[in-house]
């Protein structure tokens, strides 16, 4: 294993660093509401970052979600970049890639998922060209109000469709959760749907294939951003309690404040260094299921851990809730509820290692993008 990134995965994660340490000030985000920021989604799409996440592969994706999570930055970014690029360039057609990968690196398109799939969630009805009508609800899709096209699973297949956010049937109302993501409740109707074409490769090695390793995708890449969330939580618990004196020293000196730091720290390399581990085996062909089931339970579990701990360690002005601390709390929290309880995931994960559960079909690495690719 080598989690060093290469030049281009480098360059990716500087450039959103500074893109995102520029534009995802406190001061905008306080002012931004809960909606997406337009201006820092349209200077990441300008500098080519979603097209990035396409060819620095998925470690170079984790790379730059963790620098949108040090600034708790309010773009759809991981969403499309989970969602929508990978998804479709994996598994669409060519027609489907052609006219939706273009759209989705420009920014003039967004996608999210309704992930993961409950078993009677959401019913289709396929017809014979490769379209649908679904019926059900999935009561939370983050970034949803966002969103021009939603990637659904059917609960009873886990086929993949996709269906525009303003088609007839497919209706979204407002839900706010713990953190201002954009997210509502997705209520289909007899909605039409397109199933996610180039199922040739997909259907050879079983139909659950293309939805497990877009979960497995989902799990690493919201566990890197769960990374960034946390380091950032701690960085501001680290100035704050190295700059405010107490009794005339600085609050780091007091060996209470260093331990909780120094746990907090092991905590957050545990979340990056597993997110990395599961990233660069999906780069490289291998199976990542297990992996990226350990790097969802550290994130669930050790992120709550972290964010706690940076606010606790700001007392009574972590719980402001105009503090940008708070601000990582509720990004914290939110992304374990996302990623599942550790409870969730151990079990999950002790079925596949015990074969209770069958492991995912392992599909080819996707060649880089060339100039030429649609």
């Amino acid at each position: 294993m080598d989690f060093t990134p290469t030049p281009e995965q480098t360059a990716a994660r500087e450039l959103a660093a500074e893109i995102f340490g520029d534009l995802s000030t406190p001061e905008r985000l306080a002012a931004g509401g809960s909606g997406p920021d337009a201006e820092l989604w349209k200077a990441l799409c300008a500098a080519g970052l979603p097209g990035a996440a396409e060819e620095t592969g998925l470690l170079g994706l984790v790379l730059m979600l963790e620098e949108q999570g040090r600034t708790t930055a309010q773009v759809p970014f991981a969403a499309t970049c989970v969602y929508g690029l990978p998804a479709i360039g994996a598994y669409g057609s060519e027609e489907q890639r052609t006219r939706l990968l273009p759209a989705l690196r420009a920014g003039d398109a967004v996608a999210t998922g309704a992930f993961p799939a409950r078993r009677g969630g959401i019913r289709a009805e396929e017809a014979a060209d490769g379209t649908g009508r679904l019926t059900g609800v999935v009561p939370v899709v983050p970034w949803l109000r966002a969103a021009t096209h939603v990637l659904v699973p059917d609960g009873a297949t886990q086929r993949l469709w996709l269906v525009r956010t303003d088609d007839a049937g497919a209706r979204r109302d407002p839900v706010e959760t713990t953190a201002p993501w954009s997210a509502g409740r997705l209520t289909l109707d007899g909605a039409r749907a397109e199933r996610l074409g180039r199922y040739d490769s997909a259907e050879r090695l079983g139909h659950r294939a293309a939805y497990t390793d877009i979960l497995a995708l989902a799990r690493t890449a919201f566990a890197g951003l769960q990374a960034g969330v946390a380091a950032g939580s701690l960085a501001r618990a680290v100035a704050h309690t190295t700059t405010r004196e107490q009794f005339g020293r600085p609050l780091s000196t007091n060996q209470g404040v260093l331990l909780r730091a120094a746990d907090a720290y092991m905590d957050v390399e545990a979340i990056r260094l597993t997110a990395y581990e599961a990233a660069w085996r999906r780069d490289a062909g291998l199976d990542a299921a297990p992996h990226a089931l350990t790097a969802a339970w550290w994130a669930s579990e050790a992120g709550t851990r972290v964010v706690h701990t940076g606010q606790h360690l700001h007392g009574g002005i972590g719980a402001d809730v105009d503090h940008p601390v708070h601000r990582h709390f509720l990004w914290g929290r939110q992304l374990a509820a996302y990623l599942g309880s550790g409870a969730e995931a151990l079990e999950e994960l002790g079925e596949l290692l015990t074969g209770d559960r069958p492991p995912p079909a392992t599909l080819p690495p996707q060649p880089p993008r060339t100039e030429e690719s649609p």
